[in-house]
């Protein structure tokens, strides 16, 4: 879990977390066990997130569930959490529209080659994610993070068809 990384890379910063499932928040909570005092947990969606202003924050694995307008919705409000300046992580499945299920399948094939999943397992999972996931190509990903109104937009992650960026608010 990151937010257990991130407090034990940095004992002076103080986190929230916010997640729709309760489930995973008391998941987080075991998994923090004395680092849980700098955390503050919530449960729901951006709109439930203290109104800040934060240093930075992350998104992680989080924007792929969400349609392009709710991923616009949630990026303005995290940058109308964010301090200026401050930047924003955000790390999710993104692939080149004419190439979704190409790159869909290339990752299934690697988890299979590696031993992660079976292959029946893998066809599953592609056919999952090309239905249930509502994935952007990345030129839509990074007019999405514009469109709220970050700048110095940068890849800094890519690895099939996971993408990770940073970006700043300007105000």
């Amino acid at each position: 879990m990151e937010l257990k990384v991130f407090a034990e890379a940095q004992p002076e910063w103080r986190f929230v977390g916010v997640d729709p499932s309760a489930e995973m928040l008391k998941l987080a909570s075991e998994t923090l066990g004395a680092l849980a005092s700098r955390i503050e947990l919530c449960e729901g969606y951006i709109d439930v997130a203290p109104d800040g202003p934060f240093d930075g924050a992350t998104c992680l694995l989080t924007l792929h569930f969400l349609p392009a307008e709710e991923r616009l919705r949630t990026l303005i409000e995290l940058r109308r959490r964010l301090k200026p300046g401050a930047p924003l992580i955000v790390a999710h499945h993104s692939v080149p529209d004419d190439r979704k299920l190409h790159w869909l399948n290339r990752y299934a094939a690697f988890a299979v080659a590696s031993g992660g999943i079976a292959a029946q397992d893998a066809s599953k999972s592609v056919a999952a994610l090309d239905t249930r996931l509502p994935m952007l190509s990345p030129e839509q990903d990074v007019a999405l993070l514009r469109e709220a109104g970050f700048d110095n937009v940068e890849l800094f992650y890519a690895a099939f068809t996971f993408k990770g960026w940073i970006a700043y608010n300007p105000f």
